[in-house]
């Protein structure tokens, strides 16, 4: 079954795409980029360095994204180079990152709600922007089409 623009925009995928993608960003510590950047190298699957440069040439300049990534445990090391025959070290999104994905999926097809719990960044209301954030997160939790 293939998904045209129609299936799409009768399904309102990305009505609420803004406000998840700020929650995941917000809440694990990761910039736009980044979430965009690990969504692409998980469709990716497996890939190369020169793969991941391959997926920077549309966000925004980050020399230390790559390191920032790795030590956070959203990209991990699927096969080591040896220097003999394999000329590559070849990576692959960790667990915690496919999870982080199919929570953002599930939640942008209606399946979860955002989790809103005391425990929220959000929820301690300390900033202008923590406020509007709640308020919208309220909205899509009452939108009764979602």
């Amino acid at each position: 079954m293939r998904i045209d623009a129609a299936d799409l925009r009768e399904m309102q995928l990305f009505r609420y795409y803004r406000l998840t993608r700020k929650w995941a960003c917000k809440t694990y510590g990761l910039t736009d980029g980044d979430l965009e950047l690990l969504i692409y190298l998980d469709c990716v699957g497996r890939f190369t360095r020169n793969d991941y440069k391959n997926g920077t040439y549309l966000m925004s300049w980050d020399k230390q994204r790559w390191e920032k990534l790795r030590k956070q445990d959203w990209i991990i090391v699927w096969r080591k180079r040896n220097h003999a025959t394999q000329k590559y070290t070849i990576y692959q999104t960790s667990n915690r990152c496919k999870r982080l994905i199919t929570k953002i999926y599930n939640i942008l097809l209606g399946n979860e709600d955002i989790p809103f719990k005391q425990r929220s960044v959000f929820y301690k209301n300390k900033t202008y922007t923590d406020k509007v954030f709640n308020k919208a997160i309220d909205d899509m939790l009452k939108d009764p089409e979602r």
